[in-house]
């Protein structure tokens, strides 16, 4: 299998080469990605759970979908192609805002990463990918955002980042479908 590799970026979201992904989190150098919510009819957010075999993070709640955006890759179509990949469905999706933030991981790898969150809505239950995710669930985010602060260590790094600005967003922008 190909060893993937992530766009490396400046601070202002240009293109200034690319990486193995690997490399690029265990040398801290930011590249671009992307994190997205869906949310149901209900204002629920689908949350999944990483995979037990993930190199990092396993085991742990997270948003509905996120990766790394490929080469000639829209954050849009990079998206989709994730959300299908891991939870098994599409859904139109909109760009909300973009962030950079560093997460050190205790395996001694660190996301530093030039983040697009995106929102999308979907109403069924996904089609999960057992290879990527071990659960999921839908939460409203009053109670995600409760939970977050009653079991931090259920959850990733870097959501407890990407959600306390996505609940900020969503809470100021009335968020919706």
């Amino acid at each position: 299998m190909k060893e993937e590799h992530v766009i490396l970026v400046n601070h202002l979201d240009e293109q200034i080469g690319t990486m193995p992904k690997m490399e690029a989190h265990e040398k801290a150098v930011l590249h671009r990605a992307f994190s997205v919510f869906i949310m149901n009819k209900n204002g629920e957010t689908m949350l999944q759970q990483r995979a037990a075999h993930k190199y990092h993070s396993p085991l742990l709640w997270t948003n509905t979908c996120c990766s790394h955006q490929r080469v000639g890759e829209t954050n849009i179509e990079a998206g989709k192609r994730r959300l299908q990949e891991e939870m098994g469905f599409t859904a139109d999706l909109k760009e909300l805002f973009s962030f950079i933030y560093k997460a050190p991981f205790d395996n001694g790898l660190t996301e530093h990463e030039l983040d697009h969150v995106m929102v999308g809505y979907y109403d069924n239950a996904p089609i999960i990918n057992q290879e990527e995710v071990a659960d999921w669930k839908w939460m409203k985010p009053e109670a995600i955002k409760e939970d977050i602060a009653e079991n931090p260590n259920a959850y990733t790094a870097w959501f407890k980042i990407i959600f306390e600005k996505f609940y900020s967003h969503i809470t100021k922008h009335k968020f919706e479908s």
